[in-house]
């Protein structure tokens, strides 16, 4: 059975002014076929690297620049998506779920003494606001960056590291067209334009070759450096999620973004949950049921999740909708591309 199909990013462009609304556009490329895929399983190309904010000078024109007020003022921009607009895709519903490859890994969570927990139990969700506190409103947080010129916004997550320093999040939140995005932080915990534990601007972003060269969507994973605030790293201050590579598909997953797209605003933390499936579409993606918009891209999806400590093990991150499906998100199995991310990212210095 064929069916025509287009892919929908969930990043979110934010206008600097109403003239932007027909500006440029993103565009997005077909997946690749089998043989390809088979070579990208077959071996671990090196991550691909972009220095940011290195000094202390650049960091704080960065920070000075993502104000509370342009936080706050953020609106959801994705009609200039060439994703929503893109060339159909074929649509086969034999594809079988595709072996899983490497070996296991997990990194246990980290939180910081100061931080408490919720204890509130949440139902299973498509898409609802979280209100029961726990770790996971201090690691997920809003990500800010421009683009052409233009504002964006994504999200992303503070996981533990060697360093304290790592955010992952998605592909394309880091880089589009093969450039990367400029002024990049991140703002754990934000809430309706305030910043509680401040913002943590990159100095390195790191993406899988597959997404920087030909915007493979099986691969948009990549992974933010932040400095340090007030000499103190990322995980010092907000704790981290843990992290597993390779791990059984098809398990409970909780996804936590902040969507920007109606019906949401991107000024809260926004959760859906249940269990995953397999992306029989075009891609060897996790889904799972969730109306989060643009904006969520790059939040995290967790295994484990504990509802009271809201404590997990981040397994993928929003990626994309199909636009004739728009209640399901699909992510990117975290296989050894998305470990080789995370690693090179954890073996840099914060500075």
């Amino acid at each position: 059975m064929h069916r025509t199909a287009r892919i929908v990013p969930v990043v979110t462009l934010i206008a600097a002014s109403a003239a932007l609304a027909g500006g440029p556009a993103y565009g997005a490329r077909q997946a690749e076929p089998a043989a390809t895929a088979a070579t990208d399983r077959a071996r671990v190309a090196d991550p691909i690297r972009w220095r940011g904010a290195e000094t202390s000078t650049e960091q704080r024109r960065i920070r000075n620049y993502w104000s509370a007020a342009r936080m706050e003022s953020a609106r959801s921009m994705d009609r200039l998506s060439d994703w929503g607009r893109r060339q159909g895709i074929r649509l086969n519903l034999s594809l079988g779920a595709p072996a899983r490859t490497g070996t296991p890994t997990t990194i246990a969570p980290t939180m910081p003494k100061a931080a408490t927990a919720g204890t509130a139990r949440v139902p299973n969700s498509p898409g609802l606001r979280w209100i029961d506190g726990g770790a996971v409103v201090r690691t997920v947080g809003r990500v800010f960056f421009t683009f052409q010129g233009r504002a964006a916004s994504c999200s992303g997550t503070a996981v533990t590291s060697a360093n304290r320093s790592v955010v992952m999040t998605a592909g394309h939140c880091v880089q589009m067209n093969g450039v990367f995005h400029d002024n990049w932080v991140f703002v754990p915990g934000y809430d309706r334009g305030r910043q509680p534990f401040g913002t943590w601007v990159a100095t390195r972003l790191i993406t899988t070759p597959q997404w920087s060269v030909r915007e493979d969507i099986n691969h948009d994973v990549a992974a933010a450096v932040v400095a340090p605030v007030n000499g103190r790293r990322l995980t010092e201050v907000v704790g981290g999620q843990g992290i597993a590579f390779n791990q059984p598909r098809r398990q409970q997953m909780y996804s936590f973004g902040y969507p920007a797209g109606a019906p949401f605003d991107g000024e809260r933390l926004i959760y859906c949950s249940g269990r995953a499936i397999d992306d029989t579409v075009s891609t060897r993606d996790l889904g799972l049921r969730c109306n989060m918009t643009g904006g969520s891209s790059g939040g995290p999806w967790l295994l484990a999740f504990n509802e009271a400590t809201g404590l997990g093990v981040q397994n993928s991150v929003n990626s994309f909708k199909y636009n004739f499906a728009p209640d399901f998100m699909f992510g990117p199995f975290f296989g050894r591309e998305a470990q080789a991310v995370y690693q090179a990212a954890a073996s840099i210095g914060a500075t």
